[in-house]
């Protein structure tokens, strides 16, 4: 036998061999979940997947003691602590420490509001917020101050209404003295003091102090709007 038919013979015989080995196809997933059917080419990012169905958080955050299901999402937390925020919006400066966050907030720059309130027509830029919005229209307030009671459907309005009470952050109106939670609540409350109305309604022109008054005129008051539904 030729040297020649014998390395010839020697691949073709390999390639024989390898066809014979069980083998994956690339991309198939061989191993599945039991609770939910999701599948896994790997066993270990199954393993990794399971531990949603357990609810079994075992890394949690040495400085505010939450807690997370993988290590990896608690490294992306502990970011938070460390206040290093390297991503910045080129338009407003603002910073943020993912770049998930700053690219969540870019869409605000737009303009485009893509998801509506059936109920109301208040529009957002994010579906997120629409389901937080849509919350205030079910009458559910699950989120209550424990200090004075009053009721929230949102828990962090119950948060930023807890300032209140302990002094953290609070703003105070030097004409009347009354208390805010936030600082966007101080400069609306501001227009109470005088006789300035800077949000007018597109359809009649009529003008008011806040935006809710606005938003409550359009919905209810405004007759081009009740023509409009006429129509």
């Amino acid at each position: 036998m030729s040297s020649t038919e014998t390395d010839q013979r020697g691949p073709r015989s390999q390639r024989s061999q390898e066809a014979d080995k069980p083998h994956r196809r690339k991309g198939e997933k061989k191993y599945s979940c039991d609770e939910c059917g999701k599948g896994y080419p790997v066993k270990a990012y199954l393993k990794r997947h399971q531990v949603i169905h357990t609810g079994e958080k075992p890394f949690s955050c040495d400085l505010c003691g939450k807690s997370f299901s993988w290590k990896g999402s608690l490294k992306t937390h502990q970011l938070i602590h460390s206040e290093v925020k390297a991503y910045s919006c080129d338009q407003c400066g603002r910073a943020f420490t993912h770049s998930s966050n700053l690219r969540s907030h870019l869409v605000t720059h737009s303009g485009i509001k893509a998801y509506s309130c059936d109920q109301c027509g208040r529009a957002f830029t994010h579906s997120s917020s629409l389901r937080s919005h849509l919350v205030t229209h079910s009458g559910i307030k699950a989120y209550s101050c424990d200090i004075c009671g009053k009721n929230f459907s949102q828990s962090g309005s119950r948060n930023t209404h807890l300032r209140i009470h302990t002094g953290h952050d609070v703003y105070c109106c030097d004409q009347c003295g009354k208390h805010f939670a936030t600082d966007a609540a101080l400069q609306r409350h501001m227009f109470t003091h005088t006789e300035e109305r800077p949000y007018k309604c597109d359809r009649c022109e009529k003008t008011f102090k806040t935006p809710r008054y606005l938003r409550r005129h359009q919905l209810y008051y405004c007759y081009c709007s009740i023509n409009l539904v006429l129509l």
